[in-house]
């Protein structure tokens, strides 16, 4: 089972990441002005990472590959870190649809 992890940035925002069961960090959200706020983006997380629909495939500059979670809103709930080939950016997906819907959260603050 994997993890959320929340933490307060620089900026004194919260942010959350994802981290599967051997703790490597597989999304991280964006800042969030309030705690409450960012509960609520994880709550986003375990619900949306069980619909393909909203995970966007992208490709980076250099030909790295990452992708997104997106909300049903469309705003972008999570990214990924960069992947050296699509069936890596593809493991990545498939870590997320599996760990995060039991996913405990833990906090860092």
């Amino acid at each position: 089972m994997g993890t959320f992890l929340i933490t307060k940035n620089k900026n004194d925002q919260f942010q959350f990441v994802l981290k599967a069961v051997n703790g490597e960090v597989i999304l991280s959200s964006e800042g969030y002005s309030s705690k409450a706020n960012c509960t609520n983006g994880i709550e986003s997380v375990k619900k949306n990472s069980q619909d393909d629909s909203k995970f966007e495939k992208l490709e980076a500059k250099d030909g790295r590959m990452y992708f997104n979670l997106k909300a049903t809103n469309g705003q972008i709930i999570g990214s990924s870190q960069m992947y050296a080939s699509a069936s890596g950016r593809d493991s990545g997906i498939e870590s997320v649809k599996k760990n995060a819907p039991e996913a405990q959260t833990k906090e860092d603050l």
